[in-house]
C-alpha cells in the first residue's frame, strides 16, 4: 500500500524506532522491532529533521536550504523516502 505524504503532514518516526550508530559497523541504522535498517546520508538528514511537530512541508523547505538544493528535488527524495518508511511501518504521518 502507498500512502502519499502531503505538505501539510506531520511526520513521526513511530514508538520504539530509533536510529543507533554502530561503532563496530561504523554505519547509522534506523532500528525497530525485530528490524535494522542501514541509513545512508541523505535518509539520516532527512530523518534527522523529523520531530514530529515540523510539517513535511517544512522539513523540506529546511533541508532545501541546508544543502542549497531545488525544493522540488528534495520533496521528491524525501516524500519517496519517507513513503518507503510509512510502508514499512516505521514512520507515518498524523
Amino acid at each position: 500500500m502507498s500512502v502519499e505524504l502531503k505538505d501539510g503532514d506531520r511526520p513521526v518516526i513511530l514508538r520504539g524506532v530509533r536510529t543507533h550508530f554502530d561503532k563496530v559497523r561504523n554505519v547509522w541504522l534506523l532500528l525497530a522491532p525485530e528490524r535494522a535498517l542501514k541509513l545512508d546520508d541523505v535518509g539520516r538528514a532527512i530523518l534527522d529533521e523529523v520531530d514530529g511537530m515540523r510539517t513535511f512541508g517544512e522539513i523540506t523547505a529546511i533541508l532545501a536550504e541546508k544543502y542549497d538544493a531545488p525544493l522540488d528535488r528534495i520533496s521528491g527524495d524525501a516524500r519517496t523516502y519517507l513513503s518507503g518508511l510509512m510502508a514499512r511501518r516505521m514512520v507515518e504521518a498524523r
